[in-house]
């Protein structure tokens, strides 16, 4: 089996518990199984060959399946060590998908798992983070010429997009899949909220009720993380540097305050905001003793982590995915899931009926793609609203929902400016 012989993996035995979970999403993503089968009709990508970076877990095991099921040859990497499952990278190898992906690899092979993934040459990409696009662009520039394009699952990788198209590097076109509606408004509001939920509740046990909770950042993923703690019975502070973003969250009902202030009364803190150094040395110094730090932003560098171990006298593993910070005073830090996505890292990310949603996205996007790359130039695009609607259109069916229709008096009123 070719796709065996190619693949990086750590067991191929371990195949049957994968395909189980596979199996299981499979069976709650109702609007990937309506574009399955379209694409199984269509194969707009017979002869094509993508490259896939994601939280390599069930749901995007079953997102690869669909691309393949269009004719494309995949191969398929993880964006975060820790949240590759084994089981599920050798299910996919069964199933005649390439991959270079293992659960916490140390950092060079990591990366060398992602080069791998580049040198199978493909013409599109799915990315996450925007690792895949930027080594290409900065490593790898031999690897170029036959990419036509791809999409960009998060905030973090747009970030990088288009700071690179701003530079005038881009070298093809990528869709935007986080700012699309049927993304920000879903994922990573009402994903993003239950799975943080799930990892900090099943990694550390605790109660949440009547506890502080500090959430970093209000963007769409820190609106749901708030609402989520909220709805546990804890008292949610928000820390901005956004003032819009700041009036937002005290009109939702939230106390917004400055992290050096924040810092003081948190006992869980989740950052969620793509940048780096939210919570760092000055914040650790006013700490109660037994805080809680998370983090649900894509790269591990919103705690400063170096900065908490260099503030530490010792610090040992309490529990899975906890670590123990002490300081030269007796308190206690805890970091989850080593500051990576505590969701993923220390969950199975979000809720299958989600991505549906998203990856649904991500398959119409680089579908798009490739019928329009001669045209749409090296930049960072939106999703067409006619694949937002569409996704949101099927999610509607699957539940059995129906919408009204303007009619033709509504539309022709709505187009007026003489008559009203």
């Amino acid at each position: 089996m070719k796709a065996l012989e190619n693949s990086i993996i750590k067991d191929i035995s371990l195949a049957p518990d994968g395909r189980l979970k596979i199996d299981w999403v499979k069976a709650h993503m109702p609007v990937l199984n309506r574009i399955r089968e379209q694409f199984e009709r269509e194969q707009p990508f017979k002869g094509l060959k993508v490259a896939i970076s994601l939280h390599l877990e069930a749901k995007t095991a079953y997102l690869a399946k669909v691309v393949q099921a269009g004719g494309a040859e995949v191969t398929i990497t993880g964006s975060n060590p820790l949240s590759t499952q084994d089981d599920v990278c050798a299910a996919l190898v069964e199933d005649g998908v390439t991959v270079y992906a293992k659960h916490n690899p140390d950092p060079a092979e990591y990366k060398e798992l992602m080069v791998k993934t580049l040198e199978t040459r493909p013409d599109l990409i799915i990315d996450d983070g925007g690792d895949l696009v930027s080594i290409l662009h900065s490593e790898r520039p031999d690897l170029l010429e036959q990419v036509r394009g791809g999409a960009e699952e998060t905030t973090t990788g747009i970030l990088r997009l288009k700071a690179m198209e701003k530079e005038g590097k881009l070298q093809f076109p990528m869709v935007a899949v986080n700012d699309a509606f049927c993304k920000y408004l879903f994922d990573n509001r009402y994903g993003t909220g239950q799975s943080v939920w799930d990892g900090i509740n099943r990694t550390t046990n605790l109660v949440v009720a009547g506890k502080t909770v500090v959430v970093v950042g209000y963007g769409w993923c820190g609106k749901g993380v708030a609402m989520r703690a909220k709805g546990l019975g804890a008292n949610v502070v928000v820390t901005e540097i956004d003032a819009i973003k700041g009036v937002e969250a005290y009109m939702d009902g939230f106390r917004v305050m400055p992290m050096t202030e924040a810092a003081r009364i948190g006992d869980f803190f989740v950052t969620v905001t793509g940048n780096r150094d939210c919570i760092r040395e000055e914040h650790f110094k006013v700490m109660k003793d037994g805080a809680i730090l998370s983090n649900a932003g894509h790269f591990d560098v919103e705690v400063n982590i170096p900065e908490l171990a260099a503030a530490a006298v010792s610090k040992r593993t309490v529990r899975k995915n906890i670590e123990e910070y002490e300081l030269a005073d007796g308190r206690k830090i805890y970091l989850l899931a080593e500051g990576r996505l505590v969701n993923l890292a220390a969950g199975d990310g979000h809720p299958a009926e989600i991505m549906d949603m998203t990856f649904a996205l991500q398959a119409m996007a680089i579908k798009y793609v490739n019928d329009n790359y001669e045209k749409i130039g090296n930049n960072v695009l939106n999703v067409p609203y006619e694949i937002d609607e569409q996704v949101a259109r099927y999610k509607l069916q699957s539940l059995d929902i129906t919408i009204d229709r303007l009619t033709e008096e509504q539309k022709a009123y709505l187009d007026s400016w003489t008559e009203h």
